[in-house]
């Protein structure tokens, strides 16, 4: 048996890549920070902007691709890939630190309509890119750029699990039901709006494909913590090489080396969980939620901790907004926290088990 990619999948890995790496540099993850300062007085997002049309032209390019479409069936306009086929994408969208709802539009949403045969009539949209949707799993109030979605979905287990679309959602504060008020989030490129009162416009499918939805957002969340952890490592390994001190490079040292050394070990360990997950869904293998849930986990632990040797190796700079670490430690404590944290898929996992 081959344990590996397949060409086709690689070479679609390397052209988003190649995209992400030429459109969505560090000053276009900046350009979708709000600018000022929020509510403690706390600078966001300073340094290099780029111009916020570019922000916009890395959506509409991805759509051009068809990177929207991965999860949809041909006959629907999509690509028709299993997750086993998108979860390199999802990576690379991490690694990007990509300032859209990737997760949230390409690997749960449309999906889901396209199983769901499209009720609101919305799913030409998401592929195109002129719509992008939101979700808010696991009963959270929190929907991430939730100033620029138009279509958002709740999904959770009470105690069976239900997909509904959310078909007016107000704000917390707001008096106007079409403005959107952003919330005070660690991760301000997201936007996140927090919601308030909202309702329900009836369920999207069955409580099996609800289920599949939320396994397809943690795994590509995963996916996207896993990208976060290579960036960060990345980023620390080149500082280490051109910082010195006392005339030597300080990643000579040994204390750097471990560092860096256990957040790699971390990572490697945390990928394959994501790649196994992904097939599994693929194979709608029965086991597939709980290895959902273990990369999940893995995943959050590997990227927040190598979040903190990469703080670690950079020292005072690390702390600084000017400085492009924060964009991607940021993102991946978001992250970790979103789809269910890993406390929450241990104790998926420990049920699954009957422990």
């Amino acid at each position: 048996m081959r344990f590996a990619f397949t060409d086709d999948q690689l070479d679609f890995r390397d052209a988003v890549r190649d995209l992400l790496a030429k459109e969505c540099a560090p000053e276009v993850v900046r350009a979708a920070w709000p600018d000022g300062t929020d509510d403690h007085g706390a600078r966001k997002g300073e340094g290099s902007r780029a111009d916020a049309g570019q922000v916009t032209k890395v959506w509409a390019d991805l759509a051009e691709m068809g990177v929207l479409g991965i999860g949809v069936s041909e006959a629907n306009g999509g690509l028709g890939l299993a997750e086993v086929d998108w979860v390199l994408l999802a990576e690379e969208t991490g690694y990007a630190a990509l300032p859209h709802p990737f997760v949230e539009t390409a690997c749960v949403v449309a999906p889901l309509l396209d199983d769901t045969d499209d009720p609101h009539g919305v799913l030409a949209e998401l592929l195109d890119g002129s719509r992008q949707a939101g979700v808010v799993p696991l009963n959270s109030a929190l929907v991430p750029w939730g100033d620029a979605v138009t279509y958002l979905v709740s999904l959770g287990q009470r105690p069976q699990w239900q997909a509904m679309r959310i078909d007016r959602g107000v704000a917390v504060g707001d008096t106007d039901e079409h403005r959107r008020t952003l919330a005070d989030a660690v991760d301000g490129g997201r936007r996140v709006v927090q919601l308030g009162m909202w309702k329900a416009d009836g369920g999207l499918g069955d409580e099996g494909a609800a289920a599949r939805a939320f396994d397809r957002g943690a795994l590509a969340t995963a996916a996207q913590l896993v990208g976060l952890g290579r960036r960060m490592l990345d980023l620390t390994v080149a500082y280490a090489i051109e910082r010195k001190q006392f005339g030597v490079a300080i990643g000579t040292q040994q204390a750097v080396k471990h560092h860096l050394a256990d957040a790699a070990m971390k990572l490697r360990f945390a990928a394959p969980a994501v790649y196994a997950a992904a097939w599994e869904l693929s194979t709608g293998a029965p086991t597939a939620s709980r290895t959902v849930s273990t990369a999940k986990a893995l995943a959050s632990d590997a990227a927040r901790f190598t979040a903190a040797q990469a703080l670690q190796c950079h020292g005072a700079i690390g702390y600084t907004v000017e400085y492009d670490l924060h964009l991607y430690l940021k993102r991946a404590e978001a992250l970790s926290r979103s789809w269910g944290d890993a406390a929450w898929h241990r104790r998926r996992v420990a049920t699954a088990l009957g422990i």
